[in-house]
């Protein structure tokens, strides 16, 4: 069976800076970020105690009352955003149901739910843990419950691989259809991991930025004063069609998915691999994947953490890659606005690039005010560019050495 060409044809999401593709775009171009103090629980003994946080949209709009109640928030999100990306995509799942899949992938998942049953059980008992908890705290229920909600009965699956966990999971789905397995996919990534041990594990970690006082300009990824990520929540989820299927129902194509490359560091738990070299590799098996060169890419949507390390091997990643073009390539890290999705993150990162694809603009890198020696590329800092875009890569690594690197086309 000869490739297929895979094709993008509806968008959703929840997060931080917007409850749809519109507002967060809007969100972006603005450079308004959406990051505030926690005040769902109390922060006050939290080295960090701001975040990116969900706000204002209302799911019994979508389910009911007690599905609103039993499910996992990172549930909750994929969910709203899976709705939005159907209807832009037009795509009527009952009549080819059987061919359409999910795949959807979490770093940690349903973290608030194990979190809360843990406290009922230390305070009340054994008999007064929920008979859902295991369905609602597990990764893989994301998918299913999409499944379940939107009759899907294609492949099913969840990614897991921390930060790149969103990324793997288009992957996978772009590799489903590419072979033949699937007509359309339902992909992309949700997180919602600001809990009170959440947060603590992460501050534990020392992987946050701990700028209270200056929580809005807190996430500055490739700035010299970079002093670690700020956590955000939500999804985005995506459709991905075969061309052919997408033309024949007369599906309006947002964009093409035309490489995808992984690679592990066997390296370190949290530390990247130095100068990068594992996502290099996955740079470079993605590029051989779109049969691309360096310099066909117009714009990299970074990574891009704000952590001292991430941000540093990133760049050195690039640079052994794109070798001089590296400096001329366009690059920004949009989690200096959404704060950072973990799991979620690529997804939505490939939602801001196809909108940069769209309107013909990069989103900067904002909150840059003094450029760090080790990190001498093109960050785009803080105004937007108008910029004609052809080509996007877009970088994900995770804890544990996990890379992932996908490209994307403008089709018209």
């Amino acid at each position: 069976m000869s490739e297929r060409r895979v094709v993008i044809t509806g968008m959703g999401t929840l997060n931080p800076s917007g409850n749809s593709v519109d507002e967060y775009w809007d969100s972006l171009y603005a450079g308004k970020s959406n990051i505030k103090i926690i005040e769902a629980f109390d922060v006050s003994d939290y080295t960090t105690k701001f975040a990116g946080l969900v706000e204002n949209y209302n799911f019994e709009d979508i389910l009911d009352k007690k599905e609103c109640r039993r499910l996992s928030k990172f549930i909750l999100y994929g969910y709203a955003a899976t709705v939005e990306a159907i209807k832009q995509a037009g795509l009527s799942i009952e009549e080819f149901a059987e061919d359409i899949g999910v795949e959807i992938g979490s770093g940690i998942g349903g973290i608030d739910v194990l979190e809360k049953m843990t406290i009922a059980l230390h305070e009340r008992g054994p008999s007064k843990v929920s008979p859902f908890t295991v369905p609602m705290m597990i990764i893989d229920m994301i998918s299913g419950f999409i499944s379940i909600k939107t009759g899907a009965k294609g492949p099913n699956a969840s990614s897991v691989s921390a930060c790149a966990s969103g990324c793997h999971a288009m992957g996978n789905a772009y590799q489903l259809i590419k072979s033949g397995k699937a007509k359309a996919m339902i992909t992309g990534g949700s997180e919602s991991a600001i809990s009170p041990i959440g947060l603590a594990s992460f501050c534990a970690a020392k992987s946050l930025s701990q700028d209270n006082e200056n929580f809005k300009t807190a996430s500055k990824p490739f700035d010299l004063n970079r002093t670690g990520f700020v956590m955000g929540e939500g999804a985005g989820i995506l459709i991905f069609e075969d061309l052919e299927f997408a033309l024949k129902r007369g599906a309006t194509i947002l964009a093409e998915v035309v490489g995808f490359g992984s690679s592990g560091d066997a390296y370190h738990i949290t530390a990247p691999a130095p100068q990068g070299e594992g996502g290099a590799r996955a740079m470079k098996l993605a590029l051989e994947d779109a049969n691309l060169k360096p310099e066909n890419i117009d714009y990299i949507n970074a990574h891009g953490t704000s952590t001292r390390m991430n941000d540093k091997n990133e760049t050195d990643a690039i640079k052994s890659i794109f070798k001089d073009y590296a400096y001329d390539v366009a690059i920004s890290s949009t989690k200096s606005i959404t704060g950072h999705l973990l799991g979620a993150a690529a997804a939505i990162e490939v939602i801001a690039s196809i909108m940069m694809m769209k309107k013909n603009t990069v989103i900067p890198t904002i909150n840059y005010t003094e450029a760090d020696p080790e990190c001498d590329l093109n960050y785009t800092p803080n105004k937007p560019i108008s910029k004609k875009i052809n080509h996007i890569m877009s970088n994900s690594f995770g804890f544990g050495g996990h890379n992932a690197v996908i490209i994307i086309k403008n089709h018209s």
